[in-house]
């Protein structure tokens, strides 16, 4: 396998994760990156496509018939929606000889869904916040004093930290609830919120603590390879925009045994709080997340270690030596849109 092409779909602004692939194939293959809309990742890839809507029923037929065309050896999803939506189609692609980075479809619904992610977690005892579907059960257990005040309401199937709020007291929590039910309704959230329409919004106990990411990996056989971890200075908008690498043993314990529960594919972006030396887990993602860009500034390196598994080889090199107190910034950069001189569908 001389020369392989990778197709990163959803790409959206994730610039960086084309670079980074690109910087893996060295020059033997091209960075091909999708999104529904023109964005800054497709400003920079070697070769940019425009699809339809996720949830369109064209989607996977246009990605498919991409590949065949520009001759793509693999598919790597970018965004939470996608997961699922190509997790299904798996086979169709295999058969092809396109490989689908993306986990099962039981994992993609596990992370997707954060009464699943909540479950999940309760069954293999590993600390996560209180969580309820129901408000009636939310106002009883207030009432007999189970929990407290603040806490966090968000929607079941949400992403990006869109439409998250902290609630003081009742009024709030009735108020955000239903506001929070009108929002998913008007937003693409709907869709993913379609399987449970009476029950697409989530109340969390809020804990107090300081924010960490965890980058677990598993190989292509769903086996735990290791654990990085960030700890978060500083976040705007739900995402983080500073943050120093650690080693932690109790955070690298809870990773392995999420990793070894879970069976993900490849990696797994988790927003974790920890409390008086306790860690909870808040969110889990199953594709490459923002916590990476962090991890990859230590010399980790999880786009070459893809194409090393795609290949049948190893990624030992790619995956050890991770450094602590590395620090890093995100940055805003600019590009000049180059859409109408771009060769793209």
């Amino acid at each position: 396998m001389d020369n392989f092409n990778i197709l990163l779909t959803s790409s959206g602004r994730r610039s960086y994760l084309v670079q980074y692939f690109r910087d893996a194939l060295n020059g033997k293959g091209f960075v091909h990156a999708s999104n529904s809309e023109w964005s800054s990742a497709l400003e920079v890839a070697d070769k940019a496509v425009i699809t339809p809507l996720i949830y369109s029923d064209t989607y996977i037929d246009f990605i498919f018939d991409y590949c065949i065309k520009n001759k793509i050896g693999a598919i790597v999803s970018l965004f939470d929606v996608d997961l699922p939506i190509l997790a299904l189609s798996k086979k169709r692609f295999q058969e092809a000889g396109i490989s689908v980075i993306v986990s099962d479809y039981e994992v993609t619904q596990i992370c997707n869904d954060k009464w699943k992610s909540f479950s999940f977690l309760n069954a293999h005892q590993i600390n996560t916040p209180k969580t309820y579907i129901e408000l009636d059960k939310v106002l009883n257990d207030l009432n007999d004093k189970i929990i407290d005040y603040p806490l966090i309401i968000k929607p079941r199937w949400g992403m990006g930290s869109i439409f998250v709020y902290r609630v003081e007291n009742e009024q709030e929590l009735r108020v955000l609830y239903s506001k929070v039910k009108r929002e998913i309704n008007g937003n693409y959230l709907k869709y993913e919120s379609q399987v449970d329409p009476e029950r697409t919004v989530v109340i969390q106990e809020f804990i107090d603590g300081q924010e960490y990411g965890m980058n677990v990996i598993n190989n292509f056989q769903k086996q735990y390879v290791a654990t990085f971890i960030i700890k978060k200075t500083e976040m705007r908008a739900g995402e983080t925009y500073s943050a120093k690498t650690q080693k932690n043993d109790i955070l690298d314990q809870t990773g392995r045994k999420i990793g070894n529960s879970l069976g993900h594919t490849t990696s797994l972006d988790i927003d974790c709080i920890v409390n008086n030396d306790v860690p909870y887990i808040i969110d889990m993602n199953c594709r490459i997340g923002g916590v990476y860009p962090f991890i990859h500034l230590t010399g980790i390196n999880l786009p070459k270690a893809i194409i090393n598994w795609i290949k049948g080889e190893e990624a030992l090199n790619e995956l050890s030596n991770y450094k602590s107190n590395v620090e890093g910034y995100k940055d805003l950069v600019i590009h000049a849109s180059t859409k109408k001189l771009r060769n793209f569908q």
